[in-house]
Formats: C-alpha cells, structure tokens, sequence
C-alpha cells in the first residue's frame, strides 16, 4: 500500500465499493422482476393469441363446413354426411380430420387453415396417404383430398391443384371450390 494513502481512505474505499455492490444487486433484483413481469405478459399474450386463432379457425371451419354439401354435389359428389373434428387414433399416433364429407362411394378429407400454405397442403398430402390405417371402416370409398383457407398464401393453391387436391377459397360472403372444370381429383 503507498504511503500515502491512510487507513481511514482505505476504509473509505471499502464501504464505495460495497455501496456499489449493494447498488448493482440491488438493478439486478429489479431486472429479474422486471424480466418476470415480461415473461407473464408474454405467456398471457400467446394464451390469447392461440384463443383467438382457435376461435378464427373454428369460424373458418363453420364457413366451409355447411358449404361443402353444394361444393361437390357440383361436382358430382353428391354428399350424405359432413362430419367435423372427426379424430382418430391407431398404434400410439393419432388423426384429426377438420372435415370429412362422406357418401356411398367417397370420403372427402377437407383440411381448413385460416391461412393456407403449401406445408399446410404437403401435411394433407401425408393424412390421406394415413387415412386408411386410422378409419378403416371406409375401406370400400375412394378417398378425395381438399384444402381450404379464407388467406391462400405462397401459391399452395396452384400446388394442391397439382397434387390433385380440392382447393376451397373465400368468394363474397361463402366459400367455393376455385379448381377449373378441368380438373381431375386423385384418389388415394
């Protein structure tokens, strides 16, 4: 220690330095409150948010789901029942169909996104390559796919249309079946 420097400086210097740690835990506890609150924002703001999608969906799903039975008696699909939220399970995995529209000789998988995207078509791919392991009491009916979305982004209209899926969209006030007269639905 220099000489000139007294003890009483030292002391000083000692009851600073611990006045500034006091201070710094002191920001640090009112950070992590802080931090704290944020996080139950957070959690209460996706709790709405997935409360509202929900809710958008549903309504999506009330919009397609009484139209479907013009939709493909139009295209010479006559329709016997229209089914929602119909779930399946089958060796530890499970199946949701949104909507499942059935006569003598189809079952119609109807998919509905608010907003339609092409992984959204590509996950409707791979349940109608599924569906027969999870309802095989539709056996002797061919299997239709669509898909339906009020918003249809990143052209997954044109990609279902390919993949030979129906491809339901908004149209006014209701909803229509936006494949030309060309089109041919595959069959799984």
């Amino acid at each position: 220690m220099p000489a000139d420097i007294t003890l009483e400086e030292v002391w000083k210097l000692f009851r600073e330095t611990d006045q500034k740690f006091r201070d710094t835990d002191q920001k640090f506890r009112d950070t992590d409150r802080k931090l704290d609150e944020l996080k139950a924002i957070v959690a209460r703001t996706s709790r709405n948010v997935d409360d509202l999608t929900g809710k958008w969906g549903k309504f999506v799903e009330g919009m397609v789901a009484p139209a479907c039975k013009t939709l493909f008696a139009d295209r010479n699909i006559p329709v016997h029942k229209v089914l929602q939220r119909v779930q399946a399970e089958y060796d530890d995995r499970s199946m949701e169909i949104d909507i499942l529209v059935v006569n003598d000789g189809y079952v119609v998988l109807v998919e509905v996104k608010s907003t339609l995207k092409v992984d959204d078509v590509r996950e409707q791919l791979e349940r109608l390559g599924q569906f027969r392991e999870f309802f095989p009491e539709y056996a002797d009916k061919q299997v239709l796919g669509a898909v339906a979305g009020i918003v249809i982004e990143e052209q997954a209209d044109r990609f279902a249309y390919r993949e030979g899926l129906f491809v339901i969209g908004q149209a006014g006030d209701t909803v229509r079946i936006l494949n030309d007269n060309k089109f041919q639905p595959k069959t799984w």
